[in-house]
């Protein structure tokens, strides 16, 4: 949005960017690196606004405490900021304390950066009831950010993750690690010491599609088989594959090595079996969510969530097969039983530039 009353040309273009994560520093840093800045063509003159105290918004509250190689960027981040020909302007709220008529009125552009901070709605009844929660609340959490309260009611001994994506796996494997593997990370306090009181046991993730269309990454699968005393359980009859699966299998290496681990795991996971672990990662596709729901005995809670099966329909999309399931706890089936399990939405939005 230009300002175009004053003529810039006597003067640095001035630009303000709003957010301070890496979407705004990326940005800010282009700009000074064009080849008309290069050139002498003009000058320009950035000012960065970020409505908390300090930068690096996504990787600071939006990265898993052990993932230290992603949290790392923060280093080429701040080295941007470092250089001195960039302005941050932190505890500055857009709205509250400045209006986009007040950039119109000092600036030559504004670029807003501020990305997504709330999950995208998972429309389905019962996504409101006690138990449910979004995964941008439990990411923001564990990653200690200041609008988050520092108190997470991890209660269950059986968790549900929707969702088959980056956040899935990262919001997952936080549950089932064993809190003191977490030690060597910058995990707060308050998180650790709730993760390690946790009675969690399973940790069950389901995605709508089938193996070869995950949105995950194979850094992040592989991830999931370095915990300690933790096992991958996957199941048979989810893994489909149609003729587009097919053919990214052939012509994608990320997906072809994503398949290949996840049908080795498969394999292992039916040889001869070792002394069982003390927890269980349990992996579903083609399962969709319809209903989160209650129960007389525990009405406005958590008690199951029904699914209905799905089936490729041989382009890599999915389609119902009219056929359902009810997952719930059950005391009969040698899990530990708990009044109420939680169900954390993970479908979030990306963090838009």
């Amino acid at each position: 949005m230009s300002n175009s009353a004053e003529n810039s040309s006597k003067r640095p273009l001035r630009v303000a960017i709003v957010g301070a994560g890496p979407a705004g520093v990326y940005a800010a840093d282009i700009l000074t690196k064009s080849n008309e800045v290069k050139d002498g063509d003009f000058e320009v003159s950035i000012d960065l606004f970020e409505a908390y105290p300090a930068p690096y918004g996504l990787i600071r509250y939006g990265v898993a405490p052990d993932h230290p190689r992603i949290k790392g960027i923060v280093n080429a981040l701040h080295k941007v900021l470092d250089r001195g020909d960039i302005r941050f302007l932190g505890n500055v709220t857009y709205g509250r304390d400045l209006t986009l008529h007040d950039f119109r009125s000092f600036y030559d552009a504004v670029i807003f950066s501020t990305g997504a901070i709330n999950d995208a709605e998972l429309d389905i009844p019962g996504v409101g009831l006690q138990g449910s929660f979004g995964g941008a609340d439990f990411v923001s959490w564990y990653d200690g950010h200041p609008d988050v309260p520092r108190d997470w009611p991890l209660e269950a001994k059986e968790i549900a993750v929707i969702g088959n994506g980056n956040v899935a796996l990262d919001v997952a494997r936080m549950l089932v690690k064993h809190a003191d593997e977490l030690l060597v990370t910058e995990i707060p306090d308050n998180v650790y010491q709730a993760l390690k009181n946790s009675p969690v046991t399973d940790v069950h993730v389901f995605g709508r599609r089938g193996p070869a269309q995950v949105k995950f990454t194979p850094l992040e699968l592989r991830e999931l088989s370095h915990a300690r005393d933790v096992d991958i359980v996957l199941y048979p009859e989810d893994f489909e594959f149609d003729e587009a699966s097919d053919e990214a299998i052939r012509s994608n290496n990320q997906i072809r090595t994503m398949v290949n681990t996840l049908t080795n795991w498969l394999v292992e996971e039916h040889a001869e079996a070792e002394e069982p672990s003390s927890r269980r990662l349990h992996l579903h596709f083609l399962h969709s969510p319809v209903e989160i729901h209650d129960d007389a005995d525990h009405p406005g809670k958590v008690t199951g969530i029904k699914f209905e099966r799905m089936q490729l329909d041989g382009t890599g999309n999915v389609k119902g097969t009219g056929s359902s399931s009810t997952t719930r706890s059950r005391p009969s089936t040698g899990r530990s039983a708990t009044t109420a399990r939680r169900w954390t939405n993970s479908n979030t939005t990306p963090a838009a530039a």
